[in-house]
């Protein structure tokens, strides 16, 4: 798989992260405009990690060895429970959503290391530190400058 389209299935899914957590965002939820982000984001390095494994296999000529796939699926599953270690609620708030999907990422972008994959782990740093860099301003402005939502649940308004 080239760079530009390991880039360009990234940088779909990075727009349906925010299209998905901008919605989310706006409706005041816990997992917000960086958390979906970097969960698609994060889902589509895991799929390209094994696309591209599976394609460089199938090009050397040789067999597909899907040890190593069963391998990066576990490491999919491990990375679930220690991102829950981070998640701490208080009351009505959840902390550490979107450190547990920047975990996610990171062991995903480890993945591709771990592969050889450097290119393109390179590639999905950038993605990520603009999720955690930019978006987060963005979130940060609308959580700031939200007064009357009309997109707000309006199940969760209290009665006056």
């Amino acid at each position: 798989m080239s760079i530009y389209i390991f880039a360009s299935r990234l940088v779909i899914a990075l727009v349906c992260g925010i299209l998905i957590g901008l919605e989310r965002q706006l409706r005041q939820r816990s997992a917000g405009l960086t958390t979906n982000s970097l969960v698609a984001v994060g889902a589509c390095i895991f799929i390209l990690i094994s696309e591209t494994v599976i394609a460089n296999a199938v090009a050397a000529g040789g067999p597909v060895n899907n040890d190593n796939l069963r391998v990066l699926a576990q490491i999919v599953t491990g990375m679930g429970f220690l991102g829950a270690g981070v998640i701490l609620r208080d009351g009505f708030t959840i902390h550490g959503l979107n450190s547990a999907a920047t975990l996610w990422c990171s062991a995903a972008v480890g993945s591709m290391c771990g592969y050889g994959l450097w290119r393109e782990a390179i590639v999905a740093v950038l993605v990520i530190l603009f999720i955690n860099w930019i978006l987060k301003f963005v979130e940060h402005y609308i959580e700031n400058h939200q007064k009357d939502n009309p997109m707000a649940d309006p199940y969760d308004k209290e009665e006056k």
